[in-house]
């Protein structure tokens, strides 16, 4: 294993697809189930996750990964494709940050149409940080209907990496 920022997008995926192949075992009252304190649904936060991520991932590479993109469609589409949708966005931000040098990660950005400049390393840590609240509160949302979350935390990822899984 190296270490840096790939490493933590080399987790970031392995942690998504992880959770979309157990949500992907989901009635749809399961997947629509939702709490006080959450982002929405298992559906809602899914969609959501993924389609933030299409967006960091179009702000640090200048290219759109999918399309159309997530946020423009009305419904989830089915597990196969957000798995495929959330590979392309997972590689291409380990593909980013793997050639990224200093100044890439300092260059500004202007997001939100103008509205708001960050550095690319600051998107690049909200890209991880977005995703890792989320999957929290859909963790959150399994276990408060009696449902066994995925392992997605960094010492199962470790254990995987280790059995070459």
């Amino acid at each position: 294993m190296t270490t840096g920022l790939p490493d933590f997008f080399r987790y970031h995926l392995w942690a998504n697809l992880r959770l979309l192949d157990a949500c992907a075992q989901l009635t749809a009252a399961q997947l629509d189930a939702t709490m006080h304190g959450t982002f929405g649904s298992v559906r809602d936060t899914l969609k959501h996750l993924l389609a933030s991520e299409e967006g960091y991932t179009r702000a640090v590479t200048g290219t759109t990964p999918t399309t159309p993109a997530l946020e423009e469609l009305a419904s989830l589409p089915d597990f196969d494709e957000l798995r495929q949708r959330a590979k392309r966005t997972g590689e291409a931000l380990i593909n980013f940050v793997e050639r990224a040098e200093s100044e890439d990660l300092n260059t500004i950005l202007h997001l939100d149409a103008g509205t708001y400049d960050a550095p690319v390393i600051v998107v690049v840590i909200q890209a991880i940080d977005h995703a890792i609240d989320h999957r929290s509160q859909i963790a959150t949302l399994l276990s408060q209907q009696g449902i066994e979350p995925p392992a997605i935390d960094s010492w199962s990822y470790n254990d995987a990496m280790r059995a070459g899984l």
